[in-house]
């Protein structure tokens, strides 16, 4: 019985010394690991994941996993967790998954075991239709483990791939992600990144320097302000950890918990929906610039609007926001960068994003006013022509419901690509303001009276009256009304009732696509 009771306590001991050495390793190897991390302005792997989620809703899974390499002296050396938290937890009381790396573990570098946490967490986020949450923060491939850690990449590649429009998926860089790491964060729904202290690239400075000569820093080759406003690489840009977890939990305030689900409705009381500002914000010249955030934030529910991709592509804006209490995609030209043309990276961040809303079920709201697409070399060189493509299939392909107001102008193939009732819109309006034409007055002039200008007396004098005879009879939404491409021609100040009509009545669509594997996006 003796014998018993002391190997009972030897047991005891023995779990509480595993119990105290996976505290140290999770939360990143004791105080002295802890005190690296703050050093760097950075939180610990766990101090992310509490942040993050519900205070008292964590539940961890896997946190008695260890590595099982043995060579270049992983032997001697072990961890509880192998450098991931995994687990699942709720946000503002709905479930959601979640693995946070530790870069105090190995350089939170992934092995077999640690990629095989994560995909655990992946397909039980699949299997209950819940976001999954990335807090990276690696320096990549476990080298010691060889094509075993990078057989664990493409196992959480897989995996992506698969849960892609199925349930969100967020990714938060918070450290290093390079090498095949990008990949993973690259295939998900939305990335986040801290200044100054996330990096995204394929290949480092130092590498960059020894192939291309080039002097670099890690900030100027891959951080958080290069990738959210030159490559469009990341969607945020948030200015430490703390304010980038908030723009998590915002996030997923606005999108349902998987494909089959939609976002939360919040409460809203009907009253006078008039908005006289709207009316004054389209400038009587009509090549004067406006800010199409003024009219963003105008028909929607006040203080609403949540930008995304703020700092790329700036000449379209898009972002989530609410009507009535209802969450909405919002895809709007802005005339005040580049006059609002769609070129490459604005045809692609809209097109991006659409897919998105249409994915996980977000109405879209599309506020148009674009003379064209770019012209030039560079565009065209470049492929303007399938990038472009590629907005005009995302919107076609959208079974959402989908209403554009035209605000001022709607020219060429870019009034055809804004989400126009020929590629499926359900409703279209315009204000009075609004001119949809197949270029701008001067040019068509130009063009269809050349012979009776260069004839006249005075060419001057024939053109301008050319001009104002197209824009008399083009430059006006009611050619297109009288052919039902808009449904309405509305006041400015009328918007915000007419849309909250519109969505309400559009709650219940239903629309199904041709039956067909997949379609082929012009990638």
């Amino acid at each position: 019985m003796a014998k018993r009771i002391s190997n009972d306590q030897q047991l005891q001991q023995k779990l509480d010394e595993l119990e105290r050495k996976n505290q140290e390793a999770l939360l990143g190897g004791g105080e002295k690991r802890i005190e690296q991390q703050h050093a760097k302005g950075k939180l610990t792997a766990r101090e992310r994941v509490l942040l993050l989620l519900d205070e008292g809703s964590f539940e961890e899974l896997g946190k008695f996993v260890m590595h099982r390499c043995k060579d270049f002296g992983l032997d001697k050396e072990y961890y509880l967790g192998d450098g991931v938290v995994t687990g699942y937890g709720t946000v503002k009381g709905r479930l959601v998954y979640v693995f946070s790396q530790d870069f105090t573990v190995f350089g939170g570098s992934l092995s077999e075991t640690h990629a095989e946490k994560i995909v655990k967490i992946m397909e039980l986020a699949m299997k209950n239709g819940a976001p999954v949450i990335g807090l990276n923060d690696s320096g990549g491939a476990r080298i010691q483990e060889g094509v075993v850690s990078l057989g664990g990449y493409a196992d959480i590649f897989y995996r992506n791939t698969l849960a892609s429009g199925v349930i969100p998926q967020i990714s938060a860089i918070m450290g290093p992600c390079a090498g095949g790491a990008v990949y993973s964060p690259a295939i998900t729904d939305f990335i986040f990144m801290v200044e100054n202290t996330s990096f995204m690239f394929v290949t480092g400075p130092n590498v960059v320097k020894t192939v291309t000569h080039e002097n670099v820093t890690a900030e100027e080759l891959g951080g958080a302000q290069t990738h959210s406003s030159k490559s469009g690489v990341t969607h945020f840009a948030c200015a430490n950890e703390v304010e980038c977890i908030t723009n998590i939990k915002q996030l997923l305030s606005y999108i349902p918990q998987n494909c089959e689900d939609d976002a939360p409705v919040y409460a809203y009381e009907i009253k006078d929906e008039k908005r006289p500002a709207l009316n004054n914000i389209i400038p009587a010249n009509p090549n004067q610039p406006y800010d199409m955030r003024e009219v963003i934030n105008g028909v929607v529910d006040e203080g609403s609007f949540f930008e995304v991709h703020k700092n790329f592509a700036e000449n379209i804006v898009v972002g989530f926001a609410r009507i009535a209490g209802r969450s909405i995609g919002v895809v709007g030209n802005q005339p005040a960068s580049l006059a609002g043309v769609l070129d490459i990276d604005s045809s692609v961040k809209g097109a991006r994003f659409v897919r998105f809303c249409d994915c996980f079920n977000v109405p879209l709201l599309v506020l148009e006013d674009v003379p064209g697409f770019l012209p030039g070399t560079d565009q065209e060189w470049n492929a303007i022509i399938t990038n472009g493509a590629k907005l005009l299939y995302a919107f076609s392909e959208a079974t959402v419901p989908r209403v554009t107001v035209i605000t001022r102008k709607a020219y060429g193939g870019a009034y055809d690509v804004m989400n126009s009732k020929h590629i499926g819109a359900d409703l279209n309006y315009a204000w009075p303001t609004a001119e949809i034409a197949v270029m701008g007055a001067k040019g068509a002039a130009e063009i269809i009276f050349k012979k009776e200008i260069a004839e006249a007396a005075d060419p001057e004098g024939k053109l301008t009256e050319k001009v104002d005879e197209y824009t008399r009879k083009f430059a006006n939404p009611y050619r297109a009304a009288h052919r039902g491409y808009i449904d309405e021609v509305i006041y400015p100040d009328q918007t915000r009732e007419k849309l909250i009509r519109a969505f309400e009545m559009l709650k219940n669509k239903v629309a199904t696509l041709p039956k067909k594997k997949h379609g082929n996006i012009p990638l």
